[in-house]
């Protein structure tokens, strides 16, 4: 049932959220393919505004918006394409909620379109990874007995261990790295085999830490989350009832080891973003950067360049005559 237009008492979340689908189904006559996209992209900006303690339509403010919309290019990992979606459904939304009277003023008319943000890559410094990395075993690493086998809170340490060694170690993204089977490691070589957009695979190197991080997890904790009814689908990581480590799953584990090293706003592609950054910094020429971060566009491994301030620093006191 639509909302009556009210400014004294302001429309709660929930309620607009069910009047707007009510609309676009009777009024519209849209699919429901559509429909479900619609809300799909609404309940996650319903979950993020809540999350946030914002519980109206006049409290969502042109800030949050885009705070939500970059939210979901970096935790999500969405295409283009799909965000470019999700700020339609806003757009779409809110001119509704100002039609109706709903709201005084529509919070996405001043959004540029995503392609316009230039919002730089968050990076933690080498510090930073290693209080990080250690803070998902701690007091366990490295390993001198092996957890026991109702120990599963040492189990799934040796796991988050791993899984943050591979990220960091190889650049993966969030989705790459709950993608890789067990077979994808090939030891003798020390690499393992990535898939990512598009289904494109690649090779990429795992170095020294990260292999003995993966070792440990294989030896000792992997053989007691997996079940014998094949619900791990051959993937290298599982979670605590055996089936394949999810995205969600390995956002909710770094946020959790971050929160443990004391860190703030870090997520899965923050790893990422640091591998490329300190690869830079230590001297790698950008085409291998890019080839490593499965890349298409070296456009886009560029961005890293600006990032590492300090590297461009020191290559100009270097060069440069009067530096």
């Amino acid at each position: 049932m639509p909302l009556a237009p009210s400014h004294d008492t302001p429309a709660p979340l929930a309620s607009a959220h069910a009047a707007f689908l009510a609309f676009l189904r009777v009024e519209c006559g849209l699919s429901r393919n559509t429909l479900e996209a619609y809300a799909r992209d609404l309940c996650d900006l319903l979950d993020d505004l809540q999350h946030r303690g914002v519980d109206s339509l006049a409290l969502a403010t042109p800030r949050l918006l885009v705070e939500h919309i970059q939210g979901l290019k970096t935790r999500r990992e969405l295409s283009p394409t799909s965000i470019t979606r999700h700020l339609a459904t806003l757009r779409v939304f809110f001119r509704w909620a100002l039609a109706r009277g709903l709201i005084e003023e529509d919070p996405t008319a001043i959004i540029d379109r995503p392609t316009r943000w230039k919002k730089l890559p968050g990076v933690l410094s080498p510090r930073q990874m290693r209080d990080l990395i250690e803070a998902a075993s701690p007091g366990l690493y490295p390993v001198r007995e092996p957890p026991t086998e109702n120990d599963l809170r040492a189990i799934l340490h040796l796991r988050d261990r791993a899984l943050l060694e591979l990220i960091y170690a190889s650049g993966l993204r969030a989705s790459e790295a709950a993608g890789i089977a067990r077979d994808d490691l090939i030891d003798s070589l020390g690499v393992v085999k990535v898939t990512g957009k598009g289904d494109k695979q690649r090779l990429v190197p795992v170095g020294v830490p990260a292999r003995r991080a993966v070792e440990a997890y294989l030896a000792d904790a992997r053989p007691r989350l997996r079940r014998e009814d094949g619900r791990d689908k051959g993937r290298l990581l599982l979670s605590a009832t055996g089936r394949p480590l999810e995205r969600v799953a390995i956002w909710q584990i770094v946020r959790r080891c971050a929160n443990r090293a004391g860190l703030r706003e870090v997520h899965p592609h923050m790893l990422r973003h640091s591998f490329a950054t300190h690869m830079l910094a230590g001297g790698a020429d950008l085409r291998v950067v890019q080839e490593l971060l499965g890349h298409a566009d070296i456009a886009t491994t560029q961005i890293y360049t600006h990032v590492d301030k300090s590297r461009l620093r020191s290559v100009v006191n270097r060069y440069h005559p009067r530096g």
